[in-house]
């Protein structure tokens, strides 16, 4: 509770600093420029759509596309474009780590806050988000009612899965795969993942650490199902082509390993918001 209590005060903080407590539009708030997308779909959820003034265009998730058309193009999540910015003049702009190359850009022309999420709790990390997001707009109770909903279709998809599956989730990158930590799968929905074979070392790159997951790999881990989020797709590169994937399981003897495709975007690109969590969820239950 305090960490949700802090993260108010601090997203209340920035709308005062911003002067976004007295705009007149028919919901008082700032208007927006978010380079999350799970920020924008909870906003999009508590019907605040009205208050984004434009969108980072370029890797933008399907689900989130009707946003575009009447929207300049803020660029991209990693670059926002700085001209864009400043000639939308919002009132906030809405950041996470993503954007630590611009960070500095950003605050020389906007009040800017970061809604990254916290801690290791993902259900927590997401309430907090929403809420401080509803705060801004005097929506807490809305965005409370909207959570209660979520996390009982979580805890109602959770409690619907049957034979206790063990699952593996990798990231896609230019013909390679590395095990992905994916909190919706493990946390939210109870998802066992095989224990990563003996021997198998993580490879360290600046501040990630990446562990391999080959065919080989993959194939003494021994899952019911392979998630795969595809990083490439994701970012505009060569996307995964599924049939060499299975062609690989079947060579090393792995070929009864089940293997989903997630949705780019809505996996590499977006999540911890209202309408991505649930998204989420329903793609990995239609799955298995």
């Amino acid at each position: 509770m305090n960490m949700i209590r802090n993260c108010l005060m601090a997203m209340v903080g920035a709308a005062v600093l911003s002067g976004c407590g007295t705009l007149s539009k028919d919901i008082a708030g700032p208007m927006v420029i978010s380079f999350d997308h799970g920020a924008t779909d909870t906003l999009v959820e508590l019907g605040l759509e009205e208050k984004i003034v434009a969108v980072p265009k370029t890797g933008l998730p399907d689900y989130l596309g009707h946003l575009a058309a009447a929207r300049p193009d803020a660029g991209n999540l990693k670059t926002p474009d700085l001209d864009v910015v400043a000639d939308a003049e919002p009132d906030l702009v809405l950041v996470t780590g993503r954007q630590a190359e611009s960070l500095e850009a950003l605050q020389e022309i906007v009040q800017v806050q970061d809604v990254s999420l916290l801690g290791d709790d993902y259900r927590e990390g997401v309430q907090v988000r929403v809420l401080g997001l509803a705060t801004l707009y005097g929506m807490y109770e809305e965005a409370e009612s909207r959570l209660q909903a979520l996390w009982k279709s979580v805890d109602q998809a959770r409690d619907g899965i049957t034979g206790n599956p063990q699952v593996v989730v990798v990231t896609h990158n230019d013909d390679n795969f590395s095990l992905r930590d994916e909190p919706v799968v493990s946390q939210l929905l109870g998802l066992e993942q095989p224990d990563v074979p003996a021997g198998v070392e993580s490879v360290t790159r600046g501040t990630r650490v990446f562990t391999p997951a080959t065919p080989e790999v993959l194939a003494d881990m021994a899952p019911d199902h392979l998630f795969v989020v595809d990083r490439s797709a994701a970012i505009g590169d060569e996307p995964l082509d599924a049939s060499t994937l299975r062609r690989d399981l079947q060579a090393v003897g792995a070929g009864d390993i089940e293997v989903t495709i997630l949705s780019p975007g809505l996996w590499y690109l977006s999540g911890g918001g209202l309408q991505s969590v649930r998204l989420q969820v329903q793609e990995i239950l239609g799955a298995l």
